[in-house]
């Protein structure tokens, strides 16, 4: 896993530099004293990408109560040894936030974690997903996203990409907004059978999905012409996207709540810029209300 990660990470710098030329990444290596570490690529202001990162990480250590607790809610039965917990955890997380309002933002994550209980024994699982975040519908490009995440599911089983695309639509629920954050994709966790080696098998397969699923798509408008109008919608639909990351993300909350950890590789996901109107609503029949329209009833892009 903890390879996979690493290449993950490389094969997204090297297509995201490539459609960037004149910007660089900055690359920070970072050490956790509990336990671990990890490093972050992160690409700013560029002529593609307003903030690009790509983030990995191996830490191990004690889990904090709150973490602790919030695995509990999810129905982990969790025995510690005098209240103390020792983990590992590994992932590979990105974000990227394009300039242009025709590019859709992207994310995915994927990781693998592991937990020792008081009586030795080790509860693991893997999680992540991969999901699309456009400023405006395409559907073409709504349909390849889609289509390439569901081949990468069935080849390990025609049940998978169904079953994680609603969990990815109902994960990006903005509740308060009662719309998502997207148009989804995939998301899965706490992934612990058949058996180890095939649900790595399977996040091996969504992985290598990645690149593959969006960089064609930013290929595709990188050079699109836009408006102002079109780009001020933009910075209101990143504002949505900041108030999922810091209420709602389950990775976000667990990373704020783990001792030592990396707030700066926490927070990458969040745009350099976003905005919020008092009462904008768009109008109707307008591409805004178009795009508005999927978010709150999500579509079967595939069949």
């Amino acid at each position: 896993m903890e390879l996979l990660i690493m290449e993950t990470q490389a094969e997204m710098c090297r297509a995201l530099a490539a459609l960037d030329p004149g910007a660089s990444f900055v690359v920070d290596s970072w050490e956790r004293k509990e336990g671990g570490g990890g490093i972050s690529c992160v690409l700013q202001d560029g002529e593609v990408f307003e903030k690009a990162g790509v983030n990995v990480s191996v830490v191990s250590g004690l889990l904090s109560e709150e973490a602790a607790w919030q695995m509990r809610s999810r129905g982990k039965s969790l025995k510690g040894k005098d209240g103390k917990l020792p983990f590992c955890a590994m992932g590979v997380s990105s974000v990227i936030h394009p300039k242009n309002p025709h590019v859709p933002t992207m994310h995915f994550n994927y990781r693998y974690f592991e937990i020792e209980e008081a009586d030795g024994t080790k509860q693991w699982w893997f999680g992540g997903g991969t999901d699309l975040t456009p400023t405006y519908l395409n559907e073409e490009d709504a349909v390849h996203f889609h289509k390439t995440l569901k081949e990468a599911c069935d080849k390990h089983d025609l049940k998978l990409y169904p079953k994680f695309k609603k969990w990815c639509d109902d994960y990006f629920y903005i509740k308060h907004r009662g719309e998502r954050r997207g148009i989804g994709g995939i998301f899965f966790d706490d992934m612990d059978s058949p058996s180890k080696e095939e649900v790595f098998q399977f996040v091996k397969s969504c992985a290598k999905a990645v690149v593959p699923c969006y960089i064609p798509i930013v290929k595709k408008h990188c050079h699109d012409s836009f408006t102002p109008e079109e780009k001020l919608w933009q910075q209101l639909r990143r504002g949505r996207y900041v108030e999922f990351n810091l209420i709602y993300d389950r990775g976000t909350k667990f990373g704020l709540l783990t001792p030592g950890s990396r707030i700066e590789s926490i927070l990458m996901s969040l745009p350099l810029t976003a905005r919020w109107e008092y009462m904008h609503n768009p109008p109707e029949s307008s591409k805004e209300a178009e795009i508005l329209e999927v978010l709150r009833n999500p579509k079967d892009w595939v069949h």
